[in-house]
């Protein structure tokens, strides 16, 4: 069976190769006229060389799905006993040989077959299909932000009630050979845009989550993207909370931003380097989900001038336990509709530390003012004050972060995470206490304590048990608690 494989392999090889020998034999004329660069040789033989490897890379998964199905059938005839009983008694004549014109026939009608069933992308480079349906029950001991997926608590009786809506959709593209770097690119869309439902449907418009195109050397990464900030590289782990990451407004910066920067890593040893990483960023303002932007234009875009951001980052280990730790630096200036100006920073740590064999520690802390439009900062950038008779713009200080610890054992993975975002509360109660000012409507104090059991029984699914303790304070030294229990399913494509 694996000599059998490996001769198919390399018949799809050269099939692959035939169109392009075939044009360099139909036209020999060209040659003398025109003479191709070895720069140009290299480039196209590259592209050449890559689309194959796609090619036979994915013929030989389905290879291997053909041969693990054979295999399941003859267990069962196997099982059966009769057909064994007689194959056994009265062997079958071998087959005759085919000839080699019956197997290119043969192979042609399997490659046109399978060329039928994949995703093909009009520049014929590798296109792949990939998600996530996922379904979620919800409960709320009190009333929250956002039912499915709640971030902060208010006054009010609880909800309970099921969603599919934040089932994910992405594609992953990869490009031709750009000055020696691979092209990439990848998309994902959710259908969390509205909470308008509309009959005879789950009530949900798809919506951009994240976007990335990417140039990728050896060591070197030129992107765009619209995605997190490169402050906050990784993220807590849950399957009840997706549409908005978990213990966001909690000491996850997670907000999505466009951005556009490059990476640098600097091999140390075989097994660590360090990671230097910069961009330019566009950051929005902070909304509660109940508000409505004002205006098309942001503060920072008003600023005209983009938003900058560092992160510096070591690691060492092996790829599957490896240790990570990284500094980082934000900075934007804004500049308000009345015209008073005013920057947004950020100083930031983050950890990613496995411990023996089992467990694994991540957390991200920051300190900083006019966090709003990265996801902290009780969701607002800044407060109006009273001074001199006049009302002025004060930006918000802020401190925060998360921590979370995995423990991985089979089949299992139990997390346990907890999340603070901290803006100054003596500095809002201050500056806006028998103030004439417009009310500050963004809170004092928000946090969340996260345990969740996800049950991977194979590659594809996944089921989670996951509980959420969330507090939030308002300027009015209000203070309001809710449990959210959730279950979730998923099936990965």
């Amino acid at each position: 069976m694996m000599r059998d494989t490996l001769k198919l392999q390399s018949m799809i090889v050269v099939l692959a190769l035939l169109p392009s020998m075939s044009q360099a034999q139909s036209a020999p004329g060209n040659t003398s006229q025109i003479q191709e660069t070895p720069e140009q040789k290299i480039t196209r033989l590259s592209t050449t060389i890559t689309q194959v490897q796609s090619q036979v890379e994915e013929y030989q998964k389905q290879l291997q799905e053909m041969q693990r199905q054979l295999a399941e059938l003859r267990q069962q005839l196997a099982a059966s006993g009769a057909p064994a009983s007689v194959t056994a008694t009265q062997p079958s004549p071998p087959a005759p040989t085919p000839t080699l014109e019956e197997r290119v026939d043969a192979l042609e009608s399997a490659v046109a077959t399978h060329d039928s069933l994949k995703v093909e992308s009009e520049s014929k480079y590798p296109v792949s299909v990939t998600g996530m349906v996922l379904f979620n029950t919800f409960v709320n001991t009190r009333r929250v932000d956002v039912p499915a997926t709640p971030t902060y608590v208010l006054r009010g009786s609880g909800t309970t009630g099921f969603t599919m809506r934040q089932t994910v959709l992405g594609i992953d593209a990869r490009g031709p050979h750009l000055l020696g770097a691979t092209s990439r690119a990848q998309i994902r869309t959710d259908f969390f845009g509205s909470t308008t439902n509309s009959e005879y449907s789950a009530g949900g418009l798809i919506r951009l989550r994240t976007a990335r195109a990417s140039l990728d050397w050896k060591n070197t990464q030129a992107f765009f993207s619209y995605d997190r900030t490169i402050l906050a590289p990784d993220e807590p782990t849950s399957l009840a909370s997706v549409a908005v990451p978990p213990l966001s407004w909690s000491g996850n910066l997670w907000t999505w931003n466009p951005q556009v920067g490059v990476s640098q890593s600097i091999p140390l040893s075989p097994t660590s380097k360090l990671t230097l990483q910069t961009a330019l960023i566009d950051v929005g303002d902070p909304l509660l989900p109940s508000a409505t932007s004002g205006s098309a234009s942001t503060l920072a875009e008003r600023s005209r001038w983009p938003g900058v951001q560092f992160r510096a980052g070591s690691s060492f280990g092996p790829v599957d336990r490896e240790t990570r730790f990284g500094l980082g630096g934000y900075f934007s200036p804004h500049r308000a509709v009345d015209g008073s100006r005013f920057d947004a920073w950020a100083a930031t740590a983050d950890l990613h530390l496995p411990i023996g064999k089992y467990l694994l520690l991540t957390s991200t802390a920051y300190r900083g003012q006019a966090l709003g439009g990265l996801g902290g900062g009780g969701y607002a950038d800044f407060i109006y004050r009273d001074y001199e008779g006049a009302t002025v713009l004060q930006p918000i200080d802020d401190v925060g972060g998360w921590a979370q610890l995995a423990i991985k054992t089979g089949r299992f993975e139990t997390n346990i995470a907890y999340g603070l975002d901290n803006p100054f509360s003596k500095q809002i109660r201050s500056r806006t206490a028998s103030s004439t000012a417009p009310t500050y409507s963004g809170l004092t104090r928000n946090s969340t304590l996260m345990l969740n059991t996800i049950y991977s029984p194979n590659a594809y699914l996944q089921f989670s048990l996951e509980y959420k303790r969330l507090q939030s304070t308002f300027p009015s030294r209000d203070r309001y608690a809710s449990d959210a229990i959730g279950l979730s399913g998923a099936y990965r494509f």
